[in-house]
């Protein structure tokens, strides 16, 4: 089972809308959390240690994660997405970019080969 944690700032859109679109996929485990004091779920030290992989939406994400959970970052693969704060929950592009980029992201970690 591979376990993947999907973050943004305030874990309203991007980052939920990750875990809804992986967390039915075979093999897959996934939950949101965000970087703000404000997130809806705030990200913690379990969530980092209960994850495989990181998937964060932008730069400062990781920045900040990197910030408060140094240490406990170093096994973990943390992947920058790039996708700006435009999206509803849910937004038919962003569920396409989510579902196209962690998947590739996904099999080229995985050593298969690419397309």
């Amino acid at each position: 089972m591979t376990k993947l944690l999907f973050v943004c700032s305030r874990n309203q859109w991007r980052s939920p809308t990750g875990e809804q679109v992986w967390r039915r996929q075979p093999g897959i485990q996934a939950r949101s959390a965000g970087t703000s004091p404000n997130a809806r779920r705030k990200i913690s030290a379990g969530d980092i240690s209960w994850a495989d992989v990181i998937f964060v939406m932008e730069k400062k994400h990781k920045s900040r994660i990197v910030a408060e959970f140094g240490r406990l970052l170093e096994h973990k693969t943390i992947h920058v997405l790039d996708i700006p704060d435009e999206y509803q929950y849910m937004d038919p592009e962003l569920v396409e970019q989510l579902t196209d980029v962690v998947a590739h992201l996904l099999a080229d970690q995985s050593g298969s080969p690419q397309d």
